[in-house]
C-alpha cells in the first residue's frame, strides 16, 4: 500500500513536461489521474531505461511495458511517462484508496468528493483486493481516454454497479449521483438543489429499465445510453470528473 509521497524538488511542470511528451492538453485536463501522476514524473532520458531494470524492484511487478502495449491503446513511450509517474506516486507499486480521495480532496476542495473517489477506486480495482496496480490503472485509463463507445459504456456500467452483482439498481444509481454533486460542491452554475440528482435518476431509470423489473441489466444500460442523446451527454459526466 502506498501514501502520497512528498513532492520532490525539481520536478517539471507539467505544462513544460507535456511539450516534450504525447499526451494531450484534453487528455490532461480531463483527467485528473493523469495531471497527478505526469505532474510526478521524470523528464530525465535514462529513466526509460531504468523503468524497464525497476520494474523488478517494486514491491508488486507489474507486466512487462511490451505486454501492457499489446493490451492497451497507449504508446511504450506513455506507458513509460505513467509508470514514472506511478513509482513516484507510490513506490510499493500499488495505489489505495486514500490515496484516490486525497487527490480528488486537491482538485476538489470546494467539495466533499471522497465518496465519489471511494466509488472510482472500487471501479479501477477490478480484483477487489483493495488496491490498485499499475496494470489496474492503464488498463483502466485506456479504455476512458480512448476506448470504444461501447467499451466506456461496459466500463460506467461497472462504476453504477457498485456491489458488482450485474445490475443497477435506483439506490446504487443515486448513489454515484450524489457523490458526483458532493464532490462539485458550489462550483455548478446555476447552483443545483438537493432533489436534482434524485430527479435525474428517476428521469434516467424510467428510460432505461425497458422491462419494469427494478433494476438496469448491462443490455438496457447499453442500449438505452447509444440511443438517447440526453443520457449520453449526462453520462459523459463522469468521465469529465476522472
Amino acid at each position: 500500500m502506498c501514501t502520497p509521497t512528498k513532492r520532490v524538488q525539481g520536478r517539471q511542470d507539467p505544462q513544460n513536461f507535456r511539450k516534450h511528451h504525447c499526451f494531450s492538453k484534453k487528455v490532461l485536463l480531463n483527467c485528473w489521474l493523469v495531471r497527478r501522476i505526469i505532474a510526478w514524473a521524470s523528464p530525465n532520458p535514462k529513466d526509460s531505461v531504468e523503468d524497464e531494470l525497476e520494474l523488478s524492484a517494486v514491491r508488486h511487478r507489474p507486466e512487462g511495458l511490451e505486454q501492457l502495449e499489446a493490451q492497451t491503446r497507449f504508446s511504450r513511450k506513455e506507458l513509460q511517462i505513467l509508470y514514472r509517474g506511478f513509482k513516484n506516486e507510490c513506490p510499493s507499486g500499488v495505489v489505495n484508496e486514500d490515496t484516490f480521495k486525497d487527490i480528488y480532496a486537491q482538485f476538489f476542495p470546494q467539495g466533499d468528493a471522497s465518496t465519489y473517489a471511494h466509488f472510482l477506486f472500487n471501479a479501477f480495482d477490478t480484483d477487489h483486493n483493495g488496491s490498485v496496480s499499475f496494470e489496474d490503472f492503464v488498463m483502466g485509463l485506456s479504455i476512458l481516454l480512448r476506448g470504444t463507445v461501447q467499451e466506456k459504456l461496459i466500463w460506467a456500467f461497472n462504476l453504477y454497479d457498485i456491489n458488482k452483482d450485474g445490475y443497477i439498481t435506483k439506490e446504487e444509481m443515486l448513489d454515484i449521483m450524489k457523490a458526483i454533486y458532493d464532490m462539485m460542491g458550489k462550483c455548478t452554475y446555476p447552483v443545483l438543489k438537493e432533489e436534482t440528482p434524485r430527479q435525474h435518476v428517476e428521469v434516467f431509470f424510467q428510460k432505461m429499465d425497458k422491462n419494469k423489473d427494478g433494476v438496469v441489466t448491462i443490455d438496457e444500460f447499453i442500449d438505452c445510453c447509444q440511443n438517447d442523446e440526453n443520457i449520453m451527454r449526462s453520462m459523459h459526466l463522469f468521465e469529465n470528473v476522472l
